[in-house]
């Protein structure tokens, strides 16, 4: 929830900026450099979220190849990490939020985590349920999971911003509503998909190794066959451990920091917290990478739309390798 947390936002609203500090002359021209390179850093970093998430727009809206469901998701995905690059990252760099700013943060961000949570369900019927996954996950399906996703994401926004408005008006009387929805809001946009994210790429990785073993059991007088088989299921641990090992980096700080406040453990200093923030945001820049760059036909998609060859004639019905 970056950059929208009031519990957190009441020591960071107040906390000494960057052009705010009141210091020897003999240190002022080192903190203008310090400051400086930490624009500079994060908007290269926002730059980079909003251009590789740009790409996967572009990728699936043109090829045709890329018109799946899975993708479909990739896509709404993008569009939210694109949103966290384009809007979210300046908001936080300005360190003015506002109640829209608030909702607007919480949303992408929420967004962002439940698409990554309905690409693993998208995975679990696709590895464990094959011979009916193209009739459990189709099309109307995937829009029905995007719609309810966005949904989500606007509702636990704006009941997280209704109740922390209710707290600066009442105070004391207030403060069990805010901490129940606050409580309620953290759980559900990252603790619930956390559990859901984990049980099914547990299960996930349970069935490819049973199914690996199957197959290698089959083909047990084959040595290159076998080898072929640990090497599969060695890239699909890999991928497995990358995706959650990534998001759980990110996003683990700011909640656990988060959950520390509700429970009333003394506040973390403000720097910190800005920090873990980051953290959770670089999620959105390191998605396009988990989710679209480790696979061929992406990369073929890529490098047709850096090369300008797009433009240059109709190559929607590519094959892209």
């Amino acid at each position: 929830m970056a950059g929208g947390d009031p519990v957190n936002r009441t020591f960071i609203d107040n906390k000494t900026l960057c052009y705010q500090i009141n210091i020897s002359s003999t240190f002022k021209s080192s903190l203008s450099t310090i400051c400086a390179l930490l624009t500079i850093f994060f908007s290269s970093v926002s730059a980079v979220t909003v251009f590789g998430n740009l790409l996967i727009i572009i990728s699936v809206i043109y090829f045709q190849q890329l018109h799946t469901p899975t993708n479909f998701l990739i896509l709404s995905l993008a569009v939210a990490d694109l949103l966290v690059g384009f809007v979210v990252f300046p908001l936080n760099m300005e360190f003015s939020p506002t109640a829209l700013g608030d909702i607007v943060d919480v949303t992408l961000s929420t967004a962002s985590i439940l698409h990554l949570c309905c690409i693993s369900i998208d995975r679990y019927y696709a590895v464990c349920q094959p011979l009916t996954y193209r009739t459990k996950i189709n099309v109307h399906v995937v829009v029905i999971m995007i719609v309810v996703a966005w949904c989500i994401s606007i509702l636990v926004a704006v009941s997280f911003n209704v109740s922390k408005m209710n707290y600066e008006k009442c105070s004391e009387n207030c403060f069990i509503g805010f901490l129940l929805t606050a409580g309620l809001g953290t759980f559900s946009f990252y603790y619930l998909p956390v559990i859901i994210m984990l049980c099914i790429y547990m299960k996930i990785l349970l069935v490819a190794r049973k199914q690996a073993r199957s197959i290698q059991n089959t083909n047990c007088h084959s040595k290159k066959k076998g080898l072929t088989v640990r090497n599969v299921e060695g890239k699909a641990t890999r991928t497995l451990a990358i995706v959650m090992g990534v998001f759980l980096i990110c996003w683990a700080p700011v909640s656990l920091s988060f959950a520390l406040q509700l429970l009333g453990i003394p506040s973390i200093s403000a720097e910190v917290f800005e920090t873990v923030i980051w953290l959770a945001l670089f999620n959105s820049m390191l998605n396009p990478f988990i989710y679209a760059f480790f696979y061929s036909w992406f990369r073929s998609a890529f490098r047709l739309i850096l090369s300008g060859k797009i433009f240059q004639g109709d190559f929607s019905h590519s094959k892209l390798v």
